[in-house]
């Protein structure tokens, strides 16, 4: 029925869990969506986010115990990146379905072990890979299927994070490859997908470079936190998290119970994580790819370029920047000896140009057809994580990495 409602649990209630799979999914799609239960390790940060949500779900800091006694029919994973494998094999063998953030896991082991669980327990793992939902992203695809620009030959993609998005992953755990594999994994995991999506092939080898230049032991100066450093009014990466209600009622007061700190130092000398990386990636079809990941710029967003053999398509997608930002995307599709069209796609509401929205629709809304193939499933989670796990690999050796190896290490069953 088009009314059923699904039974969901959550577990990692932090910005992300709390606000997009919590607060907003109940806007956007409560008439399908019943919340069940909510569990995080930090107590405080749960009762906090159960409020913020608006919902009176019980609340769990066992997931083991939230999953026995919600019995819910999917567990929606938010918590930091390292931990999710263990959760999501846990769901899979109760019988639960499974979204998960992005990345599904950190490490070709983990992807493994996601993708047997998957396959013995008969359950459907779904990897929040929401940038496949922005209007800009439907019409790129929708334009290679067309056929416009011929057969892909080569593909320029190159991402850039500014100063205070690309900042932020260096005051989180994101900073440490332990928890997070890397911006190459948890960071890439979403440009490494759109790249798997948009040429419909899997990748083959990828040889990258990767340095730290801006951040961690890069520093003149470094404290424990931004709160009370003596820095504070020299520092330009300096954040006060006071001034955002949201989280610092997340995470401040929380931090008494488990110790993390929203606002750590982006200058602590045990960073190592890479902030400058860049990569060639060759695909099966014998696409060729060149990427880069920069995660300190004044600017945010992208440069994404198809080179076809009948043209091009090209976008430079801004985000935010030192001028007036565009309230839509403008494509390029440029024919060989036929000049260019210009493509315009305005901008939706909601998170990531409207995609979460659309994301949340389609997996939890009543059953719609899915022509270009957007909602992903635990191969492509698995085929983007590797894809980092071989680039970071790369970067520490020097030398060039095969990726789907790493898939089929053990039995290869799980790769039926």
């Amino acid at each position: 029925m088009e009314d059923e409602q699904r039974r969901v649990a959550l577990v990692g209630t932090g910005h992300r869990g709390a606000g997009t799979w919590g607060r907003e999914l109940l806007a956007n799609c409560r008439q399908w969506v019943e919340l069940v239960g909510l569990a995080d390790t930090n107590s405080l940060r749960l009762e906090r986010a159960r409020t913020a949500i608006g919902t009176n779900a019980p609340t769990f800091t066992d997931a083991a115990e939230m999953l026995e006694t919600t019995r819910p029919d999917t567990l929606i994973v938010t918590t930091r990146d390292d931990t999710h494998c263990d959760l999501i094999v846990a769901a899979l063998e109760a019988g639960v379905d499974v979204l998960t953030e992005k990345p599904m896991a950190t490490t070709a082991e983990m992807c493994r072990r996601i993708l047997d669980a998957e396959r013995r327990t008969g359950r459907r793992v779904d990897v929040g890979f929401n940038y496949r939902f922005s209007p800009t992203a439907k019409m790129i695809k929708e334009t290679l299927l067309s056929g416009v620009v011929g057969e892909v030959t080569s593909v320029d993609f190159h991402w850039y994070l500014d100063t205070q998005h690309g900042a932020d992953y260096f005051r989180r755990w994101h900073a440490f490859q332990a928890c997070s594999g890397s911006l190459f994994v948890h960071k890439a995991t979403h440009h490494f997908d759109l790249l798997n999506w948009y040429l419909a092939a899997d990748p083959r080898e990828i040889f990258a470079r990767g340095s730290l230049c801006h951040y961690g032991a890069n520093g003149p100066f470094r404290g424990v936190r931004c709160k009370n450093c003596r820095y504070a009014d020299i520092c330009p990466f300096f954040m006060d998290i006071g001034a955002d209600p949201w989280l610092d009622m997340l995470y401040e007061e929380p931090s008494r119970e488990d110790g993390y700190f929203r606002d750590a130092c982006v200058f602590r000398e045990e960073i190592d994580i890479f902030d400058t990386m860049s990569a060639a990636i060759l695909f099966e079809n014998g696409v060729q790819v060149s990427y880069s990941l920069n995660a300190c710029m004044p600017i945010e967003g992208y440069h994404l370029a198809f080179n076809g053999t009948k043209g091009r398509v090209e976008i430079r997608q801004h985000e935010r920047q030192p001028w007036e930002t565009p309230e839509e995307d403008e494509i390029l599709v440029m024919r060989n000896f036929e000049g260019v069209e210009r493509v315009r796609v305005p901008h939706a509401e909601g998170g990531h140009f409207g995609a979460d929205v659309e994301m949340q629709k389609m997996l939890f809304g009543p059953p719609t057809p899915d022509p270009l193939g957007q909602r992903a499933g635990a191969r492509a989670g698995a085929l983007s994580v590797l894809t980092g796990v071989a680039a970071t690999e790369s970067a520490r050796s020097g030398r060039p990495v095969a990726i789907m190896p790493l898939l089929e290490e053990g039995d290869g069953s799980q790769n039926r």
